[in-house]
């Protein structure tokens, strides 16, 4: 399926203009049939799946407790 630039920036909730700027950074693979440029929604699957994986894993570190550190002497 092939979004345009309006479409694929709400899918990444980002600006239409920081689309663009990637799309001539070449970062986003884009095809220009004239008039507008289409850009293939698939190619950003494995991206939103790593940064989905990436959350997880801060959200698991955050929530892990402090240990007490040993060689802090009570001073009482």
């Amino acid at each position: 399926m092939y979004l345009t630039i309006t479409e694929t920036a709400e899918y990444l909730s980002v600006p239409e203009a920081t689309v663009k700027s990637l799309i001539q950074q070449k970062k986003i693979r884009a095809l220009f049939d004239g008039s507008e440029y289409l850009i293939y929604k698939d190619q950003f699957t494995t991206h939103l799946k790593q940064v989905e994986k990436y959350k997880y894993l801060v959200e698991e570190i955050l929530s892990e407790p402090i240990p007490e550190d040993l060689d802090i002497k009570d001073e009482d």
